[in-house]
C-alpha cells in the first residue's frame, strides 16, 4: 500500500542534514496546529532562537567594554533573549501570539538601544529584518497585519535616525564599541535575513519533495509530471492498445471475518506491498485496490509495445507469491487472475480527492475474466493469447459464458517459453 518511508528518506538526505538541530528547536509548541500553520510557526521559532543567540552575543560585547558603564544595555539584551526563548510558549494562545510578542519586544529594545547609544551604533539597521520576515510570520490571510508590522519597523527606523544623532546619545560610548556595534548590527541583519529566508526555502523544498513523492505514490510518473507541468489542464487519454490485469484473493472476505480487523489488514498490506513490488519490477502500473482486489495496467500512461508480456510475466509470479504468503501467515489463500488487451480510456477524475483511473470494454472484460476464472489460474482473452502465443504457453479453457459479454473462448496462461515451468507446458 505504500512505496516506502518517504519522509524518513527525506529527513536523512544530506541536503537536509544541516537542518536537523534547527528542526528540533522549530518543533517547540507547534503541536495541534494544521500542517501549513506548523510550517509557518517553525519559522517563528527559528527566528526567536536566532534573536536569543544574538542578544546574548551583544550582552557579551557590552560586558567586555565595561559592565559598570553598559549594564542597562546588558540587562536589556538578556531580557530580550529571555523573551525570545519563551516566545514559542505563546503558540498556546494562537498562531500569531508568539510573532507579535517577538516583534513588540524587538521593536522596543532596538529603540531603547539607539536612544542610549545614538544612531552611530547602527542598531537601527535591525529594523530592516522586519521586511524580510513579516510575510513568513503571518499567513496570506493577514496581509494587512504584515504590512502594518513592516510600516511600524520603517517608522521606528527613521525615528531613531532623526531623534538620536550622536550628540543626543545618553551614553558616551567608546568609538571602538560603536564601530563594533555597527558592524555586528549589519552582520546580524544579514545573517538573520539569510537564515530565515534560507530556512523558509528549505522548508518549502522539503514540502515540495514530500508532495512530489506523495503524488508519485498516487499517479504514474508520466501522469504526475503532466499534472505538475500543466495543473489546470484535464488529463484524458484514449489509448488504442494496452493490457489490463485484475486479481482477487479467493475466499478472503469470509476469511477476514475469522481473522479480525488487525490481522486482516496486516495480511492484505503484505500481499498488496508484494504485488506493488512485482508491478514495479515489471514496469507495470498499479491503478487501484478494491478490498482484496488489485488492478494494474501496462501501456497506458506511456507506450509499451510489450504491454501484454509485462502483465503476463507479473501474473505468472502471483500464484506462487500468494502461496508463500499464505504459508507465512498460516492462512489458505489463492489468487484468481484475469488479463485482457485492447483499447482503453484513462484520465484523472475528481478535483480534491482525485484518482487516476482506466475504463472501457477492455477493463470490463479483464474484470469478468478474473471473476469467471479459476483459483490459482490466469485467465486471458483471445487478444492476449494472440499477442503472446509464440512466447508463452497457454491451455485452452474452451467457451465460457461471461456476464455482460456472452460466450467467449478463453485461455489459461501457464508459463513463458524457456522458463523451467514452461518446459513441459503445451500450446493449444
Amino acid at each position: 500500500m505504500r512505496k516506502g518511508g518517504t519522509i524518513a528518506i527525506l529527513r536523512d538526505a544530506p541536503y537536509f542534514a544541516w537542518l536537523e538541530p534547527l528542526s528540533r528547536l522549530a518543533e517547540i509548541g507547534i503541536g495541534g496546529y494544521p500542517r501549513a500553520t506548523r510550517r509557518r510557526l517553525k519559522i517563528v521559532n527559528v527566528m526567536a532562537f536566532m534573536i536569543a543567540v544574538f542578544s546574548v552575543v551583544y550582552a557579551g560585547v557590552f560586558a567586555a567594554f565595561g559592565v559598570d558603564d553598559y549594564w542597562p544595555l546588558i540587562v536589556l539584551n538578556l531580557g530580550l533573549a529571555v523573551v525570545a526563548i519563551l516566545a514559542p510558549l505563546a503558540h498556546r494562545l494562537n498562531d500569531i501570539a508568539a510573532a507579535l510578542l517577538i516583534c513588540a519586544a524587538e521593536y522596543i529594545a532596538l529603540f531603547l538601544f539607539v536612544r542610549e547609544l545614538g544612531r552611530d551604533s547602527g542598531i537601527q539597521l535591525n529594523y530592516i529584518i522586519a521586511a524580510a520576515v513579516a510575510f513568513a510570520i503571518y499567513d496570506r490571510t493577514r496581509v494587512g497585519l504584515s504590512v502594518a508590522v513592516i510600516a511600524v519597523a520603517l517608522g521606528l527606523h527613521l525615528a531613531t535616525w532623526f531623534l538620536y544623532p550622536a550628540e543626543n546619545a545618553r551614553i558616551a560610548a567608546d568609538p571602538l564599541l560603536l564601530s563594533n556595534l555597527y558592524i555586528s548590527s549589519a552582520a546580524t541583519s544579514f545573517c538573520i535575513i539569510a537564515l530565515i529566508v534560507g530556512y523558509a526555502f528549505a522548508v518549502a523544498d522539503r514540502a515540495r519533495a514530500e508532495a512530489d513523492s506523495l503524488l508519485a505514490n498516487i499517479l504514474p510518473e508520466a501522469i504526475a509530471e503532466r499534472l505538475k507541468t500543466k495543473p489546470g489542464e484535464p488529463i484524458a487519454d484514449a489509448v488504442p492498445q494496452a493490457s489490463v490485469l485484475f486479481t482477487d484473493l479467493v475466499g478472503f472476505t469470509a476469511l477476514a471475518q475469522e481473522l479480525g480487523a488487525a490481522r486482516t489488514v496486516e495480511i492484505l498490506d503484505r500481499v498488496v506491498t508484494e504485488f506493488d513490488r512485482l508491478a514495479a519490477a515489471h514496469g507495470v502500473e498499479k491503478i487501484k485496490t478494491i478490498g482484496d482486489g488489485y488492478m494494474a495496467v501496462a501501456g497506458v500512461s506511456q507506450r509499451q509495445d510489450d504491454h501484454a508480456a509485462r502483465l503476463a510475466r507479473m501474473a505468472l509470479c502471483l500464484p506462487e507469491l500468494v502461496a508463500q504468503l499464505s504459508k507465512a501467515h498460516d492462512v489458505d489463500l489463492r489468487v484468481r487472475i484475469g488479463i485482457a488487451a485492447g483499447p482503453v480510456m484513462a484520465g484523472i477524475i475528481g478535483a480534491d480527492k482525485f484518482s487516476y483511473d482506466v475504463w472501457g470494454e477492455t477493463v470490463n472484460l479483464a474484470s469478468r475474466l478474473e471473476s469467471h476464472g479459476l483459483p490459482g489460474e490466469i485467465q486471458v482473452s483471445g487478444e492476449v493469447r494472440a499477442a503472446l502465443e509464440y512466447r508463452f504457453a497457454f491451455e485452452a479453457r474452451g467457451p465460457i459464458n461471461v456476464k455482460g459479454v456472452g460466450t467467449l473462448e478463453t485461455w489459461l496462461l501457464k508459463a513463458e517459453h524457456g522458463s523451467a515451468a514452461g518446459a513441459g507446458a503445451t500450446q493449444s
